[in-house]
This record gives structure tokens, C-alpha cells and sequence, in this order.
């Protein structure tokens, strides 16, 4: 049983839990330590204090004194409790629903420790532990919706749709009188009721309830047009279902979707169905509504012949008279059909001609000394510069002329970006990177304001090796008063930047800065895995129920988004290559030892060459971080004199010390491999389709003879293009190690499993 405490220090307890809700840690500590004067073995404090501890970064010695008051005091919930806290905040999830369970079952009207239990069990996936959890706190607390909500969602995450309705019916049969239409919560969970009926594909049932309830008492009206049109299509009900996306394309006539839908209704998007009644559906919006883009250009998708030379020009020449830059980004997805791809730059060459002649016969007007651009000018400036990238894509690349046209674009307008943008485009494909990054930088000097352009510049940077230039350009939009650029760029999760940095670094020889980064990304993932802490509450609390379900549904697949899958495979190919150097090197060293050559890896002279071009890199890389490291203090102690030499966050709370600010001990991990399958793992499995997946992943598994799992990795690859170069030497590399290791040495499940899958 807890220690009673006295009044006084009944109040000095209150005050500490005041202190850590509020992060006052210092009065927090000082609080509890004059409580422990008077009772050192007040269990309840112990815990509150270790809390506190946690907060501070202390985590070995909150670690500690948690265990010591639950020595002291194994009955009390709140050092159990505060236990699961304690290993929550280190991610040891299974260890803090036990923690919680426990302090459950010595408070079970706790409502908090029941709420922090269903939070961890939504986060961890235990859809049935959730369950119970809510239906626990539905039965403790009726009264609010919110209980009733959150059951449902519990019930529709573990895929058990029929009890999800029923929840909600329950809840809406206790109601006597109906909620105002202004109120939210409500509008949101009949749209979450009927989408929930949706997904037990009675589409009918889903309407009529879309009908009788949602029309009159949702907020959201623009989901409730959208699934009605949807509904009335699914059921064929095609008059219906046209008005219903007319209606839609009223609203938002620049919505490409709206307009396909309804030419689906009404079966003029099959081929060879009537293509002048499809136009005239296009024509009709393009008539109503002079200034929509969508109804002039979608056309262009299916039209063909005459018909679409005669419509493509009625759409580029307004487009070119106006100037506007995304012309070519709006049409390049026709280029894939060789006609389309022909007709528009040849119709792009017919307006600058045109254009150019007119530009000749008009004089420039000239006031107070200037030339003023006529609107001709403007018109061959726009078709120069579609040409330039026309004939910079890659579908129709021929890299002489697009120099050629962007030169005389820029010719004829020095300060515009996109020239400049596009000329360093081309010398990108050209290869000269060094040019590349030099144009791009003289385009961002164009524009001091323009965030992307500045991007642009620093990516184009990185691409040519050039690390520290980058951080200069990108450090021009992180905030002004820091002193530390790349931690402005780890704050704001700028994963574009760490990818190309590391990828920077990669090329270099810079293996330790290059993994440095790689981890950094794969920290904000697991970042953004575990910010789903606060959704969890937060969104049934504002009622954005529909919201959060997408939430979970994303994060169940965060990692096939491709710049996870990028960093993974950069990582894991670095890796690989790590441990065959260190297996050539250990070769090679038995080779001089012995014969003085190593006939499978190269000469250990070879082997020995690169080890000093590496430490070579690194020493430099080293000096070169020294060098930034103390620039950077300089600054903060002229900026700051006062200011404390640690560093602390907005919390109060130290900040962590990097203790490997230069990636030496990444570089220098004695287990490459298994650092190599913590990476490929998340890709194998949520980008199962990516063959750089497959084939990396069979490299680390071959060389840690996980034959089978090779095997897997291969068939995968060759499943999805069996002509890939790779996909041949890898066979042959499977065989060549069966044949060394002895098929007949592996298990027998393994040879059975090899014998039936690998002929």
C-alpha cells in the first residue's frame, strides 16, 4: 500500500504532477526531493521524479529509480503506470502494456491508464486488445460519444464492419433529441457511418442512407456530392449519376476527374464510341466557362487525326500569347503517342514563325530611353521556350536544338528563370555537371525569393559533389538567427536534401557522412510512425473521424513511399559494399601471407589503395566538419555572449550530444550485413515491385547464406523482368555458391524447397 503522506506533502505530490504536465522540471525534481526527505520510501514520488528524470534525457537513472519504487511499493498503480510511461518513451511497447495492464489491474476505474492502454494497443496494431480496451471505457462512461466513436473504429480496424454500424446505431438510437446541423462531431459520423457501409459493398444501402441522412445534416457537402455521384454510377443509374458530376464540374470545373466520370456515364469513353458527342460534352464547359483550362485540354487525350491538329493549335496559341510556362508540363503526357508527339512541336514551330514575323514588322515603342516588349515578343519567348523543352525531354530528346532554342530565349529575355532553369537542364543531360550546377545557381541569383528555385540550385549542387556550396544556398531559406543550417534541415524533416546529400557523399568516398544521412531519414520515418501518439486522442476529440482512419491506413505504409525506399537502397548497397571490402582485405592479407595475390577480389595492392583513398576522404571530411563545427560556435558566442555553451530544446531539456557527428562509427560497424537487412526488410516488404529491391536484397542474403531467401528475392526479379542484366548474373552467382557450399550440406527442407525452385 502507498505510504500516506501529510497535507503539506499531499499538496507538494499534486505540485509535482502539476510541474511535469507542465515540463517545469527543475521545480518538479526540487518538489519531490522534499518530499523524499521526509519519506524516502514514498513509492508514488520515486516514480514521479524518475518521470521527471526521463523528461531531463536522464533515461538509465529514471530507469533505475523507477525499478527501486516499484521495490518499495508493488501495489501502487502510479509506479506502474509510470514504469509503462518509461518504457513507452524508450519504444519498448510490449514492456509498457504490461506496465499498464498491471496498474490496471490495481486501479481499474483509472480512466487514464485505460486511455494511455488503448492508445499503445491502436499504435502497436493489437486490433483486439483495442477493442477490448474501448469497450471497457464505453462501459465505464456511456455518456459520451466519444467512447461510442472510438468502439466503432476499433471495430472497423479489425475488420469487423457489421459490430462498427451497430456501435454507431446504438448510440444514435439513445439520442432523443437530434444534434443542430451546425454540430460537426455529428456531421462526421454519419459520413464515417456511411462509408463504413460503403465498405460492406451494398452501394444501394450506402445511397439510401447517403440520402435519408447525410443530404440534410452533413457539413461537408462537396463528400457528400462526390459519393453520391459515385454511388448512383456503381448502381448504373446513368441519368442520375451525369447530373449528379454536372453538378460537381459546376463547382470546380478544373477538376479533370469530374469530367472523365461523366463522359464514363455516359458511355462515350469506350473506344470507339462517338467522339464528336464526347467533344461536344467538353465543348459545352469550354462555351459556359471561356477562362477553364480543363475542358480545352482534355480533349487532347483522345482526339486524333486533323481533329486534334486543328483543337491542339486552338489550344497553344492563346497559351503562347499569354505566356505560360507550364505549357509543355500541361501536354508532355500526350508525347507517348508518336503522332501527338510529332504534331505539337511542329505547331509550335508554325506559331514562333508566325510570331517572329509579326515581332519583325512591329517597331518597339520607345519611352524615356526604354524599349517596351511587345505582346509578339512575348508570344516567341513562350514558343522558344517550348520548344527548348520539348526537345529536352527525354521522349524527345535531341539536346543541339533545345540548346539552341533556349539560347535564343535567353537572348531575348536574359532575367528569366525558366530559360536559365532549362539551360541547366540541358547541360545536365549533356553530363556536365559542373555547368549544370553553375547555370542553376545564375538562375537562383535571377530570383533571391523564390524558395524552389533555391532548391533547385542546392540540388543541383549536391548532384556535382558540391556539399558545402549546397548547405550555403539551402541555409539562405532556414531561419535566419541559426547557426546551424543542416539542423534546421533535420528539424524541418527536409528529406530531399539528406537524400542528395548522402548521395553526395556517396560518390565521394565519404562513407561515413553518407550513412550519417541515410539514418537521419530513416529516423524521421520512424518519426512519423510514432507522431500517430497524438492522433490517436487528438482526432476523436475534434471528431475528424473519416481523417484519422486515412491516417492509420498511410502509416500502416509509410515506408513504401519512394524516398524511404531511395535512402534504404543507398544504405543497403553501402553496406554491402563495406563488407566485401573488409572480406577483400581479409582476403587479400592471407594472399600476401601465402601466394602474395588474391585471384578472387583483386591484388591486395589494389585492396590496400582504396583503404587509403577511404581514410584519405574521411581525414578530410573530418577537418572539414572541424572547421564548420567551430565557425558555427564563433558565431553563436558573437552572435550570443551570454548565452550558455549547452544546448538546450524549447522544453528546457538538454538536447542530445551527437556522439557521432562525422558517421566514423557507422562506417566502422562490425556487422555490415545486418545493418544491410534492417534497410532492404521494409522495402521487400512494402515496395515488394521495386526490382532494385529484389536485387539488392539478394545480394545480402547470399552473402549471409540465406539461400532461400535469396531464392525468394530472385524469383521476384526475374517475375518482374526476367531479361534484366542482373537478374542473369545473379542465377549465376546462386549456382556458383550452391556448387561451392555443397547442396547436399544445406537441410533438408532447404534442399527440397532449392530442388523444386531452382532448376
Amino acid at each position: 500500500m502507498p505510504q500516506p503522506l501529510s497535507s503539506r506533502d499531499a499538496s507538494l505530490f499534486r505540485q509535482v504532477i502539476r510541474n511535469y504536465e507542465e515540463k517545469q522540471y527543475k521545480r518538479g525534481i526540487k518538489a519531490a526531493e522534499q518530499i523524499l526527505k521526509k519519506n524516502p520510501r514514498h513509492g508514488d514520488t520515486m516514480a514521479m521524479k524518475a518521470l521527471i528524470l526521463n523528461g531531463q534525457g536522464k533515461t538509465d537513472e529514471a530507469f533505475s529509480l523507477g525499478k527501486e519504487a516499484l521495490t518499495v511499493d508493488m501495489k501502487s498503480h502510479i509506479c506502474w503506470h509510470v514504469y509503462g510511461l518509461l518504457y513507452r518513451a524508450n519504444k519498448n511497447f510490449e514492456e509498457a502494456i504490461k506496465a499498464y495492464k498491471f496498474a490496471l489491474r490495481l486501479e481499474p476505474e483509472s480512466t487514464q491508464i485505460q486511455r494511455d492502454l488503448a492508445i499503445l494497443q491502436i499504435q502497436m496494431r493489437d486490433y483486439a486488445g483495442y477493442v477490448q480496451s474501448r469497450h471497457a471505457m464505453l462501459q465505464a462512461r456511456p455518456q459520451i460519444r466519444q467512447n461510442w466513436t472510438a468502439l466503432a473504429i476499433a471495430y472497423h480496424l479489425e475488420g469487423n464492419l457489421s459490430e462498427a454500424e451497430r456501435t454507431l446505431n446504438t448510440y444514435e438510437d439513445t439520442l432523443k433529441n437530434p444534434p443542430p446541423r451546425s454540430d460537426v462531431e455529428h456531421s462526421e459520423a454519419i459520413l464515417y457511418k456511411n462509408s463504413i457501409i460503403a465498405e460492406t459493398g451494398d452501394t444501394k444501402r450506402a445511397l439510401e442512407h447517403l440520402e435519408s441522412a447525410a443530404v440534410e445534416r452533413c457539413l461537408d457537402r462537396l463528400s457528400v456530392l462526390e459519393r453520391r455521384a459515385e454511388y448512383l454510377t456503381k448502381l448504373d443509374r446513368n441519368e442520375e449519376a451525369a447530373a449528379a458530376w454536372r453538378a460537381l464540374i459546376d463547382r470546380n470545373p478544373d477538376h479533370s476527374l469530374y469530367y472523365r466520370k461523366l463522359v464514363e456515364t455516359l458511355g462515350l469513353a469506350a473506344e470507339g464510341a462517338d467522339q464528336e458527342a464526347r467533344l461536344a460534352v467538353f465543348d459545352e464547359y469550354a462555351a459556359k466557362l471561356p477562362r477553364c483550362d480543363a475542358a480545352k485540354r482534355l480533349p487532347l487525350d483522345f482526339l486524333t487525326g486533323d481533329l486534334f491538329k486543328e483543337r491542339a493549335r486552338k489550344y497553344l496559341v492563346p497559351m503562347l500569347d499569354r505566356g505560360i510556362p507550364s505549357l509543355f508540363a500541361n501536354l508532355k503526357h500526350l508525347y507517348s503517342d508518336e503522332f501527338k508527339k510529332a504534331t505539337l512541336p511542329e505547331l509550335a514551330e508554325e506559331y514562333l514563325v508566325a510570331a517572329q514575323a509579326a515581332a519583325d514588322s512591329t517597331a518597339a515603342v520607345e519611352t524615356n530611353g526604354d524599349a517596351k516588349k511587345t505582346d509578339s515578343s512575348k508570344g516567341v519567348g513562350a514558343a522558344l521556350f517550348f520548344l527548348a523543352q520539348h526537345y529536352n525531354y527525354y521522349m524527345s530528346r535531341d539536346l543541339a536544338k533545345a540548346d539552341e532554342y533556349c539560347d535564343r530565349a535567353i537572348a531575348l529575355d536574359a532575367s528569366s528563370v525558366d530559360f536559365n532553369m532549362t539551360k541547366a537542364r540541358i547541360w545536365k543531360h549533356k553530363g556536365d555537371l559542373q555547368k549544370a550546377s553553375e547555370a542553376m545557381d545564375h538562375a537562383r541569383s535571377l530570383d533571391t525569393r523564390d524558395r524552389y528555385i533555391n532548391s533547385k540550385a542546392a540540388k543541383y549542387q549536391l548532384r556535382n559533389d558540391e556539399n558545402e556550396a549546397a548547405l550555403k544556398t539551402v541555409a539562405l531559406f532556414t531561419r535566419p538567427d541559426s547557426t546551424d543550417p543542416l539542423g534546421d534541415l533535420l528539424d524541418m524533416q527536409c528529406i530531399w536534401y539528406l537524400t542528395e546529400d548522402g548521395e553526395a557523399y556517396a560518390r565521394t568516398g565519404n562513407t561515413g557522412m553518407a550513412l550519417k544521412r541515410f539514418h537521419a531519414i530513416a529516423n524521421i520515418f520512424d518519426i512519423w510512425q510514432e507522431d500517430q501518439f497524438d492522433f490517436h486522442s487528438f482526432s476523436l476529440r475534434k471528431g475528424m473521424i473519416r481523417s484519422y482512419i486515412e491516417l492509420v491506413r498511410w502509416e500502416d505504409r509509410i515506408r513504401e513511399h519512394p524516398f524511404f525506399t531511395r535512402a534504404a537502397l543507398d544504405a543497403a548497397r553501402l553496406y554491402v559494399s563495406i563488407y566485401d571490402t573488409a572480406q577483400a582485405e581479409a582476403n587479400g592479407s592471407a594472399d600476401t601471407n601465402g601466394h602474395g595475390t588474391n585471384g578472387t577480389n583483386g591484388t591486395s595492392a589494389d585492396a590496400a589503395a582504396d583503404a587509403a583513398e577511404k581514410k584519405k576522404a574521411v581525414k578530410k571530411a573530418k577537418k572539414a566538419a572541424e572547421k564548420a563545427e567551430r565557425e558555427a560556435a564563433e558565431k553563436a558566442a558573437k552572435a550570443d555572449p551570454n548565452k550558455g555553451k549547452a544546448a538546450t530544446a524549447d522544453d528546457g531539456t538538454l538536447k542530445k550530444k551527437d556522439e557521432d557527428p562525422l558517421g566514423l562509427k557507422l562506417a566502422a560497424t562490425t556487422t555490415p550485413l545486418a545493418e544491410a537487412t534492417k534497410f532492404i526488410e521494409p522495402v521487400l516488404q512494402f515496395s515488394p515491385k521495386n526490382i532494385d529491391g529484389q536485387l539488392a536484397g539478394f545480394e545480402i542474403y547470399l552473402r549471409r547464406e540465406k539461400y532461400l531467401l535469396a531464392l525468394r528475392c530472385l524469383k521476384a526479379a526475374e517475375a518482374l523482368d526476367a531479361s534484366h542484366e542482373a537478374v542473369k548474373k545473379q542465377t549465376a552467382a546462386l549456382r556458383a555458391a550452391l556448387d561451392k557450399v555443397g547442396v547436399a550440406s544445406l537441410p533438408a527442407q532447404v534442399q527440397e524447397v532449392l530442388a523444386a525452385e531452382f532448376a
